[in-house]
C-alpha cells in the first residue's frame, strides 16, 4: 500500500498513527510525529551551535509537536484565496455612460472582434484609443470573494508532491498519483523492473482514477475558464482532466505496464470500484498482479461551491450556527466533520491511495508481505430515486453481501465478536441516519449486538473517489496495532442515529477484528462494500489451501522483501523521497516489436505476450 492524505504518507503506517498518536506507544508516537516533520520539510538539526547534527525522533518529536497537530489532518484551508485575499471573481453588471469614453489600450488587449459601435484610433504600432459612446453597456467587474467555506482535509504542510520529480504543469492529483504509487512500489519491498520481468506483461493490470477528474488550473478547470478569464488553453488541460489519467500516467511514467487498464468511476465509491475490477480480474485469472488506486484534489474554489450549494458541505455559517458561535477558531475548523454526532456537512479533502493486489500463488512465491486479503467487492445501485444525490437503498444489499461471504469464510461467530465497520461517515445528517440505519438493520439481521464503526473522516475529511482508499488504509494500520480509531469530535450521537445495535465510540480502543467492512456510498446511488480480511485470517486461509510446507518457505523469502522494505522505510522517515518518473524512456511504437501468430515479444520485456486465450464458444471448423 501506498498514498498521501491528510495525515501523511500510507507507506509505514505513518497516516494511521496519526489519526491514533495519542494512543501508541511514546517510541512510535515520537517515531510517527518525527517522520510528519520531515515530510513537512522542518528542520531536522540543532543549528550552527551543534555542528548541524541531525536530530533524532525524540528530539524532532518534541521540537515539531505542535506544528505538526496544527498542519496535519482537517484544519483551516491554508490557501491565501480562502483567507483574507478572498477568491477572484467577476461580477456582471450593467453600466451607464452618461458622456463617451475615451481609453488606450494595447493592440493585442483588443477583442476579437470589437463592438460595431465601438470607436477605434490607431496611436502607433503597439496601442490604440478607443471611444465607447454614452449609453448603457455589460461589463464584468473584477472582485474578491469571501470564502463560505473555510476547512479541508489538506495534505500536511510543507509537503509538495510535485516537488520531488520533474512535474511540468502537472495537476495535483497528478502529482500525487506518482507520489502516491511510487510510495506503494517502495512499501511492497520489491524492485518493479526484476518483479515485472517474472510475469507476461498481460498478466498486469492498473485501475486507477478519481471522482471527478483534474478541475484545477492544470487541468479541465483551467481549460474551461480559459475564455472568460482571458487565459491560453495549453495543449495539456484535455488531456490531463481526464478521469481515468492516473491510470494512464502509471503504465507511462512509473510501471511501463501494456496490460489491462482504465478507471471505474462511481462517485464516492470509485476506489471501490477500481478494487472491484482488480479482484475480478484475478479471481477470473486473466491478471495476477494488479494496482489499484485512486487520486482525487478536490479543494479548488469552483468544485468547493458546487458543494457548498447542494448543502453537501459544512460551511461556516452551518458551523457557527450549529455550535452557536459568532467566530470560528483553528480548534473549531478542525472539528467540523462530525460522523453520526449534530452536524452540518461533511469537509472536503484530498487524497491519493494506491494498494497492490496478487494471487495467492504469486504472493507466496515471491515472499510478498501481506497485509490483508479482498474476497470479493460488492457494488448495487438504489433503484428509482426522488434526487440523485439523496441515499437509496442499494447499501443494504451491499454490506449484506459481505457480512454473508465473510460468515461463510470465517464464521458467524468471528463475524459477530471479531468483525468491525469502516463507515462512509460523511457528517451529513441525512448520511448520519441513512447508514446508521443500514448498519443496524444488517447488525441485527446477523444477531450481533454491539458492532464496531469507526468513521476516519473526522480525521481527513471526505476525499470523494479516495475515501474509501483512506479507509481500507487505516483499516491495515488497525490490523497491525490492534487500536480502532475513534470518532473524536462525537461529543454524543445524533438523537436520530439507529444505534441500537452499533458501537459509536469517542476514544481509541484496543480490538482484535478478523475482518474489516469498508463501506463507501455515492452520490447517484453508487454503493460498494468490501470485506477486508486481517493478515492472520488470510494467512490461515492460505495454510488451508497450500499447506504448512508452503507457508514456511513463504515466511523464508519473505525476509528478504521485509528488509527491502525497512530500507525504503528508513529513507521514508528521513524524508528523503525520490518517486518513480520516466518521461521519455523505454519508448516502443509498434516496429520493434516481434509478432507471431500466438505470442509478441515486446523488446525490454523479458516474457513475451501470450496470444492464447480462452475460447467458451464452440468453433466451428
Amino acid at each position: 500500500m501506498g498514498g498521501i492524505n491528510p495525515a501523511g504518507r500510507t507507506s509505514g503506517h505513518q497516516s494511521f498513527n496519526r489519526t491514533v498518536i495519542d494512543a501508541l506507544p511514546e517510541k512510535t508516537r515520537q517515531y510517527t510525529l518525527s517522520g510528519l516533520a520531515r515530510l513537512m520539510g522542518r528542520h531536522q538539526s540543532n543549528g550552527p551551535e551543534d555542528h548541524g547534527t541531525s536530530l533524532d525522533d525524540a528530539a524532532m518529536a518534541e521540537r515539531h509537536d505542535q506544528h505538526v497537530r496544527r498542519h496535519t489532518l482537517i484544519r483551516r484551508i491554508e490557501d491565501e484565496r480562502f483567507a483574507d485575499a478572498g477568491i477572484p471573481a467577476n461580477r456582471q453588471a450593467s453600466m451607464t455612460l452618461d458622456a463617451p469614453l475615451t481609453v488606450n489600450l494595447s493592440r493585442r488587449q483588443l477583442p476579437e472582434n470589437p463592438p460595431a459601435h465601438w470607436q477605434i484610433e490607431p496611436i502607433d504600432e503597439r496601442h490604440v484609443s478607443v471611444t465607447v459612446p454614452a449609453g448603457e453597456f455589460e461589463v464584468l467587474l473584477p472582485e474578491r470573494r469571501d470564502a463560505l467555506v473555510k476547512s479541508a482535509g489538506q495534505l500536511p504542510t510543507g509537503f509538495d508532491p510535485a516537488s520531488f520529480y520533474r512535474s511540468v504543469h502537472h495537476p495535483r492529483a497528478l502529482s500525487m498519483t506518482i507520489f502516491a504509487a511510487s510510495d506503494c512500489l517502495g512499501q511492497s519491498g520489491f524492485e518493479w523492473d526484476s518483479l515485472s520481468q517474472q510475469l507476461d506483461p498481460d498478466q498486469i493490470a492498473v485501475y486507477a482514477g478519481n471522482s471527478i477528474g483534474q478541475l484545477d488550473a492544470q487541468g479541465w478547470g483551467g481549460l474551461i475558464n480559459s475564455f472568460v478569464t482571458g487565459q491560453r488553453a495549453t495543449s495539456k488541460q484535455m488531456p490531463l482532466g481526464y478521469g481515468q489519467m492516473p491510470a494512464d500516467f502509471l503504465n507511462a511514467y512509473v510501471l511501463g505496464s501494456v496490460g489491462a487498464t482504465g478507471a471505474m468511476q462511481g462517485a464516492c465509491a470509485t476506489f471501490l470500484y477500481n478494487l472491484r475490477l482488480g479482484v475480478d480480474d484475478i479471481r477470473m485469472g486473466r491478471r495476477r498482479l494488479v494496482m489499484v488506486g485512486t487520486a482525487d484534489a478536490p479543494i479548488t474554489p469552483e468544485i468547493i461551491e458546487g458543494f457548498r450549494v447542494m448543502s453537501a458541505l459544512a460551511d461556516d455559517a452551518s458551523v457557527k450556527a450549529l455550535d452557536a458561535l459568532e467566530l470560528l477558531t483553528d480548534e473549531d475548523y478542525q472539528r467540523v466533520c462530525r460522523p453520526f454526532a449534530r452536524n452540518c456537512g461533511f469537509t472536503i479533502a484530498e487524497s491519493a491511495q494506491f494498494v497492490m493486489l496478487m494471487d495467492d500463488s504469486l504472493a507466496l512465491e515471491l515472499g510478498a508481505d501481506i497485509l490483508g486479503a479482498v474476497p470479493e467487492v460488492f457494488i448495487n445501485a438504489d433503484g428509482y430515486k426522488r434526487s440523485i444525490s439523496a441515499p437509496g437503498i442499494g447499501n443494504y444489499i451491499t454490506l449484506g453481501k459481505s457480512v454473508a461471504l465473510a460468515s461463510d469464510i470465517l464464521g458467524e461467530k468471528a463475524v459477530r465478536e471479531r468483525s468491525y465497520i469502516h463507515s462512509h461517515g460523511t457528517s451529513t445528517p441525512k448520511n448520519r441516519i441513512t447508514e446508521s440505519h443500514v448498519l443496524d438493520s444488517v447488525a441485527r439481521a446477523n444477531n450481533i449486538e454491539h458492532w464496531p464503526v469507526t468513521a476516519i473522516k473526522a480525521y481527513l475529511g471526505h476525499s470523494q473517489g479516495s475515501a474509501a482508499g483512506d479507509q481500507m488504509t487505516s483499516a491495515l494500520g488497525s490490523f497491525r496495532t490492534g487500536l480502532l480509531p475513534g470518532i473524536f469530535t462525537l461529543d454524543a450521537v445524533a438523537d436520530d442515529v439507529h444505534g441500537e445495535r452499533l458501537d459509536l465510540f469517542r476514544e481509541h480502543r484496543e480490538f482484535r477484528a478478523d475482518v474489516s467492512f469498508i463501506n463507501a456510498k455515492g452520490f447517484g446511488g453508487n454503493n460498494a462494500t468490501a470485506p477486508l480480511l486481517s493478515p492472520e485470517a488470510t494467512e490461515r486461509l492460505l495454510t488451508q489451501r497450500h499447506g504448512e510446507a508452503a507457508m514456511t518457505q513463504w515466511r523464508r523469502r519473505r525476509e528478504q522483501v521485509q528488509a527491502r522494505q525497512a530500507e525504503f522505510e528508513a529513507r521514508s522517515q528521513k524524508g528523503e523521497f525520490s518517486p518513480t518518473y520516466r518521461f521519455g524512456e523505454g519508448v516502443l511504437e509498434g516496429p520493434e516489436l516481434e509478432v507471431g501468430a500466438r505470442e509478441i515479444h515486446i523488446p525490454g520485456y523479458h516474457k513475451p505476450v501470450s496470444l492464447e486465450v480462452d475460447n467458451p464458444f464452440g468453433t466451428l471448423d
